[in-house]
């Protein structure tokens, strides 16, 4: 076994986001300075992973929750986008870069993970490949960047998982939950709507059709509000919404109710929602983004 160090590439940078770290650092500042820290210090966030110009300033206000002075680990769980995982899969990789500076995998937490026998070993193609946890990798650093030496990530990939599965992931990374110096990052998009997604549920009752959008995303969102991960279930069998970060979601909301059952109170609250575009006709489409987070009491 050599002990050369392996890094994740910041595949994304100059694309989806400014592989210039002073640019990058101005809109990161640009967007945080108009969000609200209303509910600080989070335990845990949803938030978008798609380009920053997309999603950049609704991301914000779930990262402006983050109070570095408390954290010490930051768990990013993200959707498998490219590859067949039906399980949670973890990074070969020591080091995350990005144009900001580099974040380091906590690798006794990985090892405690890999015990448990309920992970895969992602490739470092597969982990550049995907941009789910990827895209919070630059905010990350930007909210921790007072704390910028004394922080870990444990990145985790989550596959398609059955209710059953997404129970005992929620089980498993309960405790870590109840840690205060852990956050929890959620990458989620919501509705992908419009012919190229195979998706276009529409409910005239509502008006135009980016309304109806709205009112399912809002729908959604008022459920994962209420911490019920039955719920959420139910709803995303219902109305098929394509929230490709549910699974992660998923997982989030049964950790909640397995620290529910110990007494603990958490309250979870979304703070902004945003679509790509407005949808209008059968030949548009959108992506929708929203940013919430969860405190514990």
């Amino acid at each position: 076994m050599s002990n050369r160090t392996v890094c994740r590439e910041a595949s994304h940078a100059g694309s989806w986001y400014s592989a210039s770290g002073s640019q990058l650092n101005a809109q990161l500042e640009g967007w945080l300075s108009k969000a609200e820290s209303s509910i600080r210090p989070a335990r845990a966030i949803i938030a978008p992973h798609a380009g920053y110009t997309y999603c950049g300033a609704c991301a914000a206000h779930a990262y402006k929750q983050v109070d570095p002075s408390v954290t010490r680990r930051v768990f990013i769980l993200g959707p498998s986008h490219h590859v067949p995982l039906s399980r949670c899969a973890l990074s070969p990789a020591d080091v995350y870069r990005t144009p900001l500076y580099d974040l380091r995998i906590d690798q006794k937490v990985y090892s405690d993970l890999w015990k448990t026998g309920l992970f895969e070993r992602m490739s470092i193609q597969t982990d550049e490949d995907e941009h789910s946890i990827e895209m919070h990798l630059p905010y990350t650093a930007k909210a921790m960047e007072s704390h910028k030496d004394e922080f870990s990530i444990v990145p985790v990939l989550v596959g398609a998982l059955s209710e059953s599965r997404e129970q005992e992931y929620g089980k498993l990374l309960s405790k870590y939950l109840a840690d205060p110096s852990n956050l929890f990052i959620i990458s989620s998009d919501f509705c992908h709507w419009g012919q190229r997604f195979r998706y276009t549920y529409y409910d005239e009752a509502q008006g135009e059709i980016y309304r109806s959008i709205e009112h399912l995303d809002r729908m959604g969102m008022g459920i994962i509000e209420q911490l019920d991960p039955m719920s959420f279930t139910n709803y995303l069998k219902k109305y098929r919404n394509t929230i490709c970060g549910r699974h992660p979601i998923g997982v989030l909301l049964n950790a909640v109710a397995e620290l529910r059952k110990s007494g603990l109170e958490m309250n979870f609250s979304f703070l902004n929602y945003a679509q790509s575009s407005e949808c209008r006709n059968w030949q548009d489409s959108s992506v929708s983004y929203a940013a919430g987070a969860l405190i514990v009491h």
